[in-house]
């Protein structure tokens, strides 16, 4: 196993489990009940699949998922929830989305009058952490959960680009994951920040769990990676044939589409829809993030029906002239077309031999 790989693979998952731990940490802090630190355990998990994956895979990745970014999704998810839920309880200052922190010379100095003796540096340092661990605490609750939010997306997006890579998928299509990912998290962030932090939204609790829901939900597309690589189909079915050769042909660009219909700015489209139809909320920001999800929408319907015209068009046109329409990314099918036409002609050349070569062996005759 090379060292980079399986250093990258476990800083990753360090990371992640840090982040995870401190979300779980915010939650306890703002409940008020040690019970929360059970969703701690969740962490198991991601050493769980750290271990399988040194073990099976030495340290790389899968093809298509990514094990180790759905698992700190579950880490996390839970934590964000509850502090999503319990938000407003506490309010920041006069400027919203301020950040209150006031680490004064005094406080450091009194903790290194008291630690200067007996203890020495040890205690030191341990008397400044705690003091610097209370201010953190000071820090009003909604910039608490805006900033785990922030640090949550960024950490996905870091995280994918560290881990290790598997055999399937190559630098190249990572950068276009990658850059697909950060207008992803963009999106989702202020899907998330806009909605939730409407007064009206605040008030009604089934309507908070509503868009917590699809925000989950638009996260599931982060451990995929089916944007970026095509699908090998093999079907020698003739009922199948036509439907697997536009899959494997346009399998990126279809999902692609289909996780901005049915997975981020569809659903998110529909959310803020109920909001202005029949909740009656209306802001600035509202309209034209819904303005926005129509405008994609509409874009990848017209590019569906783009691809099906295309493939359509080259279908008939290869029919009539009789050629056998191949997929490119099926070289199994393609070759066993090439090599049995490849041995006709060969049949064909030993039934019928050359004419120079008839005539020569009539003359020795």
């Amino acid at each position: 196993m090379e060292l980079m790989v399986l250093l990258n693979a476990l800083v990753t998952r360090l990371l992640f489990v840090l982040h995870s731990l401190i979300g779980v940490w915010r939650v306890t802090a703002v409940k008020k009940e040690p019970k929360y630190w059970l969703l701690a355990l969740l962490n198991l998990l991601l050493c769980l699949e750290t271990g399988l994956t040194l073990k099976f895979k030495q340290g790389r990745g899968y093809k298509w998922f990514s094990p180790a970014i759905f698992l700190y999704l579950i880490c996390i998810v839970p934590s964000l929830w509850l502090l999503e839920i319990h938000h407003g309880t506490q309010y920041c200052g006069n400027e919203p989305g301020a950040v209150q922190v006031n680490v004064s010379n005094q406080d450091f100095n009194q903790s290194r009058e008291s630690s200067h003796g007996s203890e020495g540096t040890d205690h030191h340092i341990i008397q400044t952490a705690k003091v610097f661990v209370n201010q953190l605490s000071t820090i009003c609750e909604t910039v608490w959960t805006l900033a785990l939010h922030q640090t949550f997306l960024l950490l996905l997006v870091v995280g994918r680009w560290l881990l290790p890579i598997g055999v399937e998928i190559t630098r190249d299509q990572l950068s276009q994951l990658l850059l697909m990912f950060v207008g992803t998290a963009a999106d989702i962030l202020e899907f998330a920040s806009e909605t939730l932090d409407i007064e009206d939204v605040r008030k009604n609790y089934a309507l908070i769990n509503a868009i917590l829901a699809v925000w989950t939900w638009s996260m599931l597309q982060f451990p995929l990676d089916l944007a970026v690589q095509h699908i090998g189909c093999k079907s020698s079915a003739p009922a199948r044939w036509i439907p697997s050769l536009l899959l494997c042909r346009y399998s990126a660009e279809l999902w692609n589409i289909g996780v901005s219909l049915f997975i981020q700015d569809g659903p998110f489209f529909i959310v803020r829809s109920i909001l202005m139809g029949h909740f009656r909320i209306f802001n600035q920001m509202l309209v034209f993030f819904t303005a926005k999800n129509i405008l994609v929408v509409t874009l990848q319907l017209y590019r569906l029906a783009v691809i099906t015209l295309d493939f359509r068009a080259t279908v008939l046109q290869k029919s009539r002239k009789g050629e056998v329409c191949c997929c490119p990314c099926e070289p199994y099918e393609a070759r066993a077309h090439a090599t049995g036409h490849q041995e006709n002609e060969m049949k064909e050349f030993v039934a019928f031999p050359p004419k120079e070569e008839s005539q020569a062996l009539s003359e020795n005759h």
